[in-house]
């Protein structure tokens, strides 16, 4: 498997962490000063997952995917690998965001699933370790701050 993964433990209970995770997305979701302003974000399985990423320059990249899972409290997995019409559109991963019970807090995993080794490497190199752990640092202190 071609995966990239970070994980943390956020001292805030399971239901916070997860209404934080699927509910406050335009919060947390991209490194400062990138933000995201969501389109659609129909939550079940081949439901449309849409969003639009704005940088500080003034850059805008379209994300247009579907949910291959939304389980409720537990995780949520999309892919841009076709439209919600499903059209192939030429895959980059699949994201899986996953929160789990552990003593008084909650364990957050996030994965990044590549079809090839190279796209795996090309996601590294992008900054896939630095982006994540900010966008966590970013979710956990949402959730911690309440």
């Amino acid at each position: 498997m071609h995966e990239l993964s970070i994980n943390r433990y956020i001292a805030a209970s399971p239901v916070k962490v997860w209404d934080v995770l699927a509910n406050r997305q335009e919060e947390w979701w991209c490194p400062k000063p990138w933000r995201i302003t969501m389109v659609a974000q129909e939550r079940r399985p081949g439901g449309r997952s849409a969003m639009v990423m704005h940088g500080p320059d003034g850059e805008e990249m379209p994300q247009e995917g579907i949910f291959l899972a939304w389980e409720e409290g537990r995780r949520f997995i999309t892919t841009d690998a076709v439209t919600s019409d499903f059209e192939p559109s030429g895959p980059f991963m699949i994201g899986i965001w996953e929160v789990a019970p552990e003593g008084d807090g909650t364990r957050y995993t996030a994965s990044a699933r590549h079809w090839t080794e190279e796209a795996m490497q090309s996601h590294a190199e992008m900054g896939f370790e630095a982006g994540w752990n900010t966008c966590a640092d970013q979710l956990q202190a949402l959730a911690e701050a309440d």
